[in-house]
């Protein structure tokens, strides 16, 4: 696989036509002619941890903004980021799943992708994952832009920083000038409101404040084929689809100081029976929550010098409830219901600096420290199962250096040294050649590596071996990633990118079932590898809509026996469109997903399906009201979800029962924002 993959770079190095181009890419060719080529193309800072251009920076990236949320109907994350080329998003009715580049293992909590908001890390200390879904740390309603960092970045983030850096950009005081509120309906009896005030002062002091609450009913019904027997109500699952969440999220900023911080509580219904549960039983269901302070100081010195330090402070909990039939077979029903909880508590600290020097070189060296001074696992029910509590702290020094060789030649090299307690150390480079050989046209060629370390859960959760037990041995994940881009500008806006890529990933953590008790553990299992290929089209088609349309195919497999991976599709496709249909003020928008089958763990498949969403936004300005008041703003938006009602199912985990997990046909939004 290896010898294929290079063997293509170098055949299409050595013939670099302008091929398929970078979608999310602003091209960073190095002439003024180029500059005003891509000169509307915003730079992207989480790649290097400093502003450059999109096409300069060493990785393939995809930015999405606010604009593009609003007029697409994005309702989470998930939604946002299964829109994207060579990405998907699988939902077990429970949590949402991010899968990369045909990498989507079954409810592995998105330990292998580091979510960022505004630089502070998401991925708790038990779990070592993040939410994409409504219980995501801030309001989608709440973030500026998206930026999807695809690849390893071990050599600046350390830990999770494995398939990709995913960091979200929140909305400052500035961005409202006043007050916001904002309501919406949607199928299933949900209902979201949401309220903010956000200001900058002339005394230079900047300020935002954000609430929001939802609730919704979920789908009353939902049938499990695996469950269809009288003793289990025929297979239907009712009343506990149900969820509620709240957000709230501060931000107060003078000068080079921003102090911001985030909660979320969700507490969400069970319907699968997971873990080997009661079926149809509305008590077991699960309640998160995490918030967050961030200290940050960011200064730019006249010679060049940018200095960047942060202090935080991070709190999780996590409390389920599962209720088991304790009876012995024959016997009247003996329900327990099993108390499963989490807390972690952790402060940290990160300093890096970055440097001009000798008008060819930008250094940046840094370091990060956490300690993680609570990590609590318990369980009980009739008795006291698990009661596991630990401490930990890890480190990092990084250092990176982007020289300008040639005038059309840069150089990115990275390397980065992270200490964990369980395991020792771990070294992590990464290498960036990007070439420049004709005007309008990029090349990259990039290297690097990452790593995963077990998470306190991975290791040390059991529950009385009822169902789970632990496994102290793991091994860290690792990832060695070699890949070749191609961007191109084509005329106007247009861009577009073709990317091949090679992943070969090592003592892969996996979540199976052991034959000798049948119980559920942690195993570093498998070996992996990756060959794929992306294409993809971005800018103005006919001057005027906005598209983003790509195509990805991925062979995702076990190295030692050649099998494909479960829930691993092979091919994606995506086509998202925003027409103006009335002047500036109605946008139509069109996305169109497609998913090949996947396999179940079963050895099974599921079907393919393709996913429509169609939109409808519209925006007015200065709104008079009783023949005097204004209001400053007024957006109203549908969005008719699955469109063409597709009949779908995501594999289901070693938790569940079922083989697939079934998804919402059609489905719809109404909402409404007012600004004052």
């Amino acid at each position: 696989m290896l010898r294929i993959f290079l063997n293509v770079c170098l055949s299409v190095s050595l013939f670099p036509i302008p091929a398929f181009a970078q979608l999310d890419l602003p091209d960073t060719t190095f002439s003024a002619e180029d500059n005003l080529l891509f000169q509307d193309i915003p730079s992207v800072y989480s790649a290097s941890k400093y502003d450059q251009k999109i096409t300069e920076a060493p990785s393939s990236i995809s930015i999405v903004t606010a604009e593009e949320i609003k007029k697409y109907g994005y309702r989470t994350m998930a939604d946002l980021l299964a829109s994207l080329r060579g990405m998907s998003a699988t939902n077990d009715r429970t949590y949402q799943f991010l899968g990369i580049r045909g990498f989507a293992r079954p409810s592995d909590f998105n330990t292998r992708v580091l979510i960022l908001i505004d630089g502070h890390r998401t991925n708790d200390a038990i779990y070592d994952g993040s939410a994409i879904g409504n219980d995501f740390r801030v309001d989608i309603d709440n973030i500026d832009r998206v930026e999807v960092i695809r690849g390893p970045s071990s050599s600046l983030y350390g830990n999770n920083a494995f398939f990709a850096v995913i960091n979200v950009w929140t909305k400052r005081g500035r961005d409202y000038q006043g007050f916001e509120v904002s309501g919406e309906q949607r199928t299933y009896d949900t209902y979201k409101t949401r309220l903010n005030y956000g200001n900058r002062f002339s005394n230079g002091i900047e300020a935002l404040l954000s609430g929001t609450y939802l609730e919704s009913q979920g789908k009353d019904e939902l049938f499990f084929r695996e469950f269809d027997d009288p003793s289990t109500n025929n297979g239907v699952f009712r009343k506990n689809d149900d969820e509620k969440v709240y957000n709230l999220l501060g931000q107060l900023a003078w000068k080079d100081v921003t102090l911001r911080g985030a909660y979320v509580q969700r507490k969400k219904g069970i319907p699968t029976a997971a873990y080997e549960t009661v079926f149809n039983d509305k008590r077991t269901d699960s309640l998160d929550a995490h918030g967050y302070l961030d200290l940050r100081y960011e200064h730019d010195f006249e010679d060049q010098t940018k200095v960047v330090g942060r202090l935080f402070y991070d709190n999780y909990y996590y409390s389920g409830d599962y209720v088991y039939d304790f009876a012995d077979p024959g016997d009247p029903p003996d329900l327990v219901v099993n108390k499963d909880k989490a807390w972690a508590q952790w402060w940290g600290s990160e300093l890096w600096v970055s440097k001009r020097l000798f008008n060819i070189h930008r250094f940046t060296v840094g370091g990060e420290l956490r300690h993680n001074f609570r990590q609590d696992q318990k369980n009980y029910d009739r008795t006291m199962n698990l009661n596991d509590k630990r401490d930990s702290v890890n480190w990092g020094l990084f250092l990176q250096d982007e020289v300008e060789i040639l005038e059309n030649v840069r150089l990115n090299l990275g390397v980065r040294y992270d200490h964990f307690p369980t395991f020792g150390g771990t070294t992590n480079p990464r290498l960036g050649l990007i070439y420049n050989p004709f005007s309008g046209t990029n090349l990259k060629f990039l290297y690097g590596t990452a790593f995963r370390a077990p998470s306190v859960y991975e290791k040390y959760y059991h529950d009385g071996f009822n169902t789970q037990k632990p496994n102290q041995d793991l091994d860290p994940e690792t990832i060695e990633t070699f890949e070749f881009i191609v961007e191109q500008s084509l005329g106007g806006s247009l861009r577009g990118t073709a990317s091949l890529f090679y992943n070969r990933i090592d003592d892969l953590i996996t979540f199976v079932a052991d034959p000798n008790d049948g119980l559920l553990f942690n195993k570093n299992l498998q070996d992996a590898e990756t060959l794929g290929v992306e294409v993809a089209l971005e800018g103005k088609i006919m001057g005027k809509v906005d598209s983003r349309i790509s195509y990805s195919f991925q062979n995702t497999e076990d190295r030692d026996t050649g099998v494909k991976l479960t829930n691993s599709p092979a091919h994606l496709g995506k086509i998202n469109l925003i027409a103006p249909l009335y002047k500036e003020t109605l946008f139509g928008s069109l996305g169109t997903q497609y998913v090949s089958k996947r396999k179940t763990l079963s050895g099974k498949y599921t079907d393919d399906y393709y996913l429509t969403n169609l939109s409808l936004f519209s925006r007015f300005k200065n709104i008079q009201v009783f023949g005097g008041d204004w209001i400053r703003g007024l957006e109203i938006s549908g969005t008719v979800y699955n469109l063409f009602d597709q009949n779908y199912g995501d594999p289901g985990s070693e938790e569940h029962l079922q083989n697939q997990i079934p998804q919402d046909g059609r489905t719809y939004r109404i909402k409404l924002t007012v600004e004052f």
